[in-house]
């Protein structure tokens, strides 16, 4: 899977690992592993994010710094590799550096449809995660190097973008990976779960409680909608990243298929998560509002007012029944 990833590198030294702008668990666990990786194999590596990684992904980056982006640390660079996202808008500024300096480019990710352009692709939209991809990664060339930190790492992504091993990406493979880092990394599922998921503030939920209320069911209850605003996230002292889960709610009640969370960032427009438990394919949904992602789960900005794009988007979703 490996093989032509590892012979472009080769005639490479300094390598720029760039994770997608509002980083989750599996582009941070992702980023932090082939980093690890890397620097294992003798390149000069340095991570990167326009945007900072959530409070719970944190420690995260004390086994890997994860910097903000400068258009001259990107013209030293000499390679450039994407991870967990396959269009280059989904990586910030380095998009515009791009086109003046056209770095060689290469993708780890799980997302269909990627764009064209790149230089090498791992591209596997059946795996689970990225961090499914970054093991298979170690597991073609020296199993042995994950240490503690990096099964950590990719245990995390692993976790956090299948629901907790719960959708129905996950394979028996993904499960068995799952226990080789446990074992590899001599820890216990708590240690990681504990760090993503128990650290809550009164104030996010405030704010969940809040959402909850927003709750409606449209045709036929099998299409649920919650909505935060700005305005909510002012009265709460909260922001936009302190929604991270809260679309699972609306999806956990019977006889829904789809539930979207949309999140009125005002001048920013409108940013929505779509979530499905059925043969709806949100990404298909979410590409006509020019945005992406999975089978059951994707995101799209609209450029609002918030009814507006609730409407918008339910119509497009009208087509999918």
């Amino acid at each position: 899977m490996f093989k032509d990833f590892i012979k472009t590198l080769k005639n490479h030294k300094r390598v720029a690992v760039f994770s997608h702008i509002r980083p989750d668990g599996d582009c941070v666990g992702a980023q932090v592993a082939l980093s690890k990786w890397l620097t294992d194999q003798g390149y000069d590596v340095t991570a990167y994010n326009d945007d900072d990684v959530s409070d719970n992904m944190e420690w995260l980056t004390e086994i890997v710094t994860i910097n903000k982006p400068t258009e001259e640390q990107y013209r030293q660079a000499d390679i450039v590799i994407l991870v967990d996202g396959n269009a280059t808008h989904r990586f910030g500024e380095m998009k515009e550096w791009q086109d003046t300096y056209q770095k060689p480019i290469m993708i780890v990710d799980h997302h269909p449809e990627p764009e064209d352009g790149f230089d090498c692709l791992v591209s596997v939209p059946s795996a689970s995660s990225t961090c499914e991809l970054i093991y298979k990664l170690y597991e073609e060339t020296g199993i042995d190097k994950i240490d503690e930190n990096t099964a950590k790492a990719l245990y995390t992504g692993i976790i956090t973008d299948t629901g907790s091993l719960q959708f129905d990406s996950v394979t028996p493979e993904t499960v068995e990976i799952v226990a080789d880092l446990l074992r590899r990394g001599d820890f216990k599922p708590d240690e990681v779960i504990n760090k993503i998921y128990s650290n809550k503030t009164i104030n996010q939920f405030q704010l969940l409680g809040m959402a909850l209320n927003t709750i409606s069911l449209h045709e036929d209850n099998q299409f649920a909608v919650m909505h935060v605003t700005k305005e909510m996230m002012s009265a709460t002292g909260t922001t936009n990243s302190d929604t991270e889960g809260f679309v699972n709610y609306p999806l956990s009640i019977k006889g829904v298929k789809i539930a979207i969370i949309f999140k009125d960032l005002e001048e920013e427009g409108v940013k929505m998560s779509l979530r499905s438990r059925s043969d709806i394919d949100v990404n298909v949904w979410a590409r006509e509002l020019g945005g992406g992602g999975h089978k059951k789960a994707a995101g799209a900005w609209h450029k609002g007012p918030l009814k507006q794009a609730i409407a918008d988007t339910l119509d497009i979703g009208k087509k999918q029944l």
